[in-house]
């Protein structure tokens, strides 16, 4: 299982990991994104397809990761579980094209002890032989509402069934309530934790304890869904390092 400690040392980065979430529209856009991703000291990104079908976003896929290929690159293909996702991140490995992690925003865990799904999902994983980090949404947005007292019942569910325990705020660019982080720590423990939501260069102290900021809204350019700000992200990026530093004195 891993470990926030292996987290971190994964991206060689003790404060919270930085990785934007790049709205697709073309390969053009997308490298321009990614171009400021690296630039602003960002550990990675998510790349995801709000405005067509997953299957339009894999050749642009196969082109990002062939201009930067030693990039952190993961993906998130909207609404769609890991159960259909890992068969397809398998065949892209398998012709060269590896891609990190997979974001799904709905990982199907149930607080009530319910693992059909969670099982079927794992053994997807499992047959598709891709060896990337798995952020499994768990109590997420825009998903099957979960009472807030049994947050802490859905993080601890999540545990055995991927390597990222991932949640947010109740919609796109909303914070997440910090009770509602403070649940989902005090149940996984050491396994790690990332946010999806509502993260800004503004508030990103009050989540130190969160693993991962996976963010779009806050570091994008103002009303522009698509398009990162250079100089939010630098300032984000800081700011966690800055975390980081103040984590280890």
């Amino acid at each position: 299982m891993l470990t926030r400690t292996d987290f971190h040392k994964l991206f060689k980065a003790p404060g919270p990991v930085v990785l934007p979430v790049i709205h697709v529209l073309d390969p053009v856009r997308t490298a321009d994104n990614i171009a400021k991703v690296i630039e602003g000291g960002a550990q990675g990104c998510f790349l995801i397809n709000h405005d067509f079908d997953k299957d339009a976003l894999l050749p642009i896929l196969r082109e990002m990761r062939a201009m930067y290929p030693s990039l952190w690159m993961g993906v998130n293909f909207l609404a769609v579980t890991g159960r259909e996702a890992f068969p397809v991140l398998g065949e892209l490995a398998a012709e060269g094209c590896n891609i990190d992690a997979y974001w799904a925003d709905d990982a199907r865990v149930d607080e009530d002890g319910d693992t059909r799904e969670v099982e079927e999902i794992a053994m997807a994983r499992v047959r598709s032989q891709w060896n990337g980090l798995y952020f499994g949404g768990t109590a997420f947005k825009k998903q099957r509402d979960v009472d807030p007292s049994r947050y802490g019942d859905a993080a601890r569910a999540a545990c055995p069934y991927m390597d990222v325990i991932t949640t947010s705020g109740v919609a796109t660019g909303q914070e997440a309530d910090l009770g509602k982080i403070e649940m989902f720590r005090a149940a996984i423990g050491e396994r790690p934790m990332a946010l999806a939501s509502g993260i800004t260069p503004e508030n990103a102290r009050n989540y130190r304890d969160v693993d991962c900021f996976m963010v779009a809204t806050g570091i994008n350019e103002a009303g522009n869904f698509y398009d990162i700000d250079l100089e939010r992200l630098k300032m984000l990026t800081a700011i966690c390092r800055d975390i980081g530093k103040r984590g280890t004195q």
